[in-house]
């Protein structure tokens, strides 16, 4: 029984996966199932341009009903997957799976880009109308609807969806806390200097940000939330609380085939999983550092997501390639435009350019004297600088680096100019 290739998870990893095996040459049926019940869409507006009302669900969709029947890709929504067999041994990578539609699928090769799911709260109160998440964008528009009417809004997690959807709900004129519970904002991401530049851009524009603050319960009155109560018995009042406190990636139908699962589906380079017939790629994924090599990251991003699902379409095409994209990111708050290139870990020194008081500066992760990343605030040009050195393996020295009116385009074309 031949099948052709199923891509669990309408996710952007799985429209990129459909689109690359096609690409790659792939000719059989291709299968994408999703469990939301429109086509697949972008994710990032969510929190943005979708969240502030300036773009509609239309504006948000990845592809054209066209497209998919022109590359012969049946996209399956409202449908999710439930469980997986795999064949044995000898018919390798093939299987069939069940939906909760009651229906049968078989494939010939197997594809999870199953993505995360929001972390969710365990507190009184959690369940209250008014308490929010944002993940989908039935999520957005719950928000949206919640919004107009409130007044104070709380925000309960500060990273990088905390704070974008803090900066949209203040634009437009509303009381806004955001609860914190590490010692800063976006510590996962970046250097401490950029937690307190966010705090501070933040608090200017009349946000109330409060770090190291735990969250003890969720008030509400007739059921719905009417404030939030921190451990030290702070009482925030609250028409609307939105949660972002992380995401956990969806593990569940690898684990139910024995894959390997560590803090997400275990893949190496060529995105195969610990059964090297079955790929996953997104952000149910941990990988190896795709600079470097070394340990494992989860690169939440839509750019990683495209990356990754490109090399997954590659290995089960036959054609496989490594994974060696630059892992890059964007975030949008207020008027500041956030661009990081690379992964900061085990940096142990850091270059900043530009003037942080004037909201335009960037600053540079060394390890060794080695260039790992950079996290770039309204300065694109050394964004793009940076993240085309780490590319092309162009070294950026530090004290190079550190003379600010010299462009690093400029230092990198020096670099790379040969002698």
């Amino acid at each position: 029984m031949t099948g052709g290739a199923l891509i669990v998870g309408a996710s952007h990893a799985g429209v990129q996966l459909a689109v690359s095996l096609r690409d790659y040459g792939y000719d059989e049926a291709i299968t994408l199932v999703g469990a939301e019940p429109r086509p697949p869409y972008q994710r990032p507006p969510l929190s943005k341009a979708f969240l502030a009302g300036t773009a509609d669900v239309a504006s948000l969709e990845l592809r054209t009903p066209a497209f998919y029947a022109e590359r012969r890709i049946d996209v399956l929504s409202a449908e999710r997957v439930t469980r997986l067999h795999l064949s044995p041994a000898e018919a390798r990578g093939s299987g069939t799976a069940l939906t909760d539609r009651g229906r049968t699928l078989a494939f010939d090769r197997l594809a999870l880009t199953v993505g995360a799911r929001p972390r969710r709260l365990d507190l009184p109160g959690a369940d209250l109308d008014g308490v929010c998440y944002l993940r989908v964008v039935d999520d957005a528009a719950r928000i949206r609807a919640h919004l107009a009417p409130a007044r104070d809004v709380v925000v309960i997690g500060g990273g990088f969806i905390g704070l974008e959807t803090a900066a949209v709900v203040r634009s437009e004129g509303k009381n806004v806390t955001v609860v914190e519970a590490a010692e800063r904002l976006i510590a996962r991401s970046v250097a401490p200097m950029i937690s307190r530049f966010y705090q501070l851009a933040h608090t200017r524009r009349g946000t109330d940000v409060r770090h190291s603050a735990e969250v003890a319960e969720i008030h509400g009155a007739h059921g719905r939330v009417t404030g939030v109560r921190l451990t030290d018995g702070t009482l925030l009042p609250a028409d609307l609380v939105v949660v972002g406190v992380g995401v956990v990636p969806r593990t569940e139908l690898a684990e139910q085939l024995g894959l390997l699962c560590d803090g997400g589906v275990v893949v190496d380079e060529f995105a195969r999983t610990s059964e090297p017939s079955v790929v996953a790629a997104g952000d149910c994924t941990v990988m190896p550092n795709p600079l470097t090599g070394e340990g494992r990251v989860r690169l939440e991003s839509t750019p990683n997501a495209a990356g990754q699902a490109r090399v997954a379409a590659a290995t089960l095409a036959g054609k496989p390639q490594p994974y060696t994209d630059v892992p890059w990111f964007w975030s949008d708050q207020y008027d500041l435009k956030l661009q990081i290139a690379g992964v900061t870990n085990g940096y142990d020194q850091l270059v900043v350019r530009g003037d942080p008081d004037r909201e335009r500066f960037s600053v540079l992760y060394y390890r060794r004297g080695d260039l790992l990343a950079i996290n770039a605030v309204n300065s694109a040009p050394d964004y793009l600088a940076v993240r085309k050195a780490l590319a092309s393996g162009t070294p950026l020295p530090v004290d190079q680096a550190a003379t600010s009116d010299v462009p690093l385009k400029e230092l990198l074309m020096r670099a790379s100019a040969p002698h």
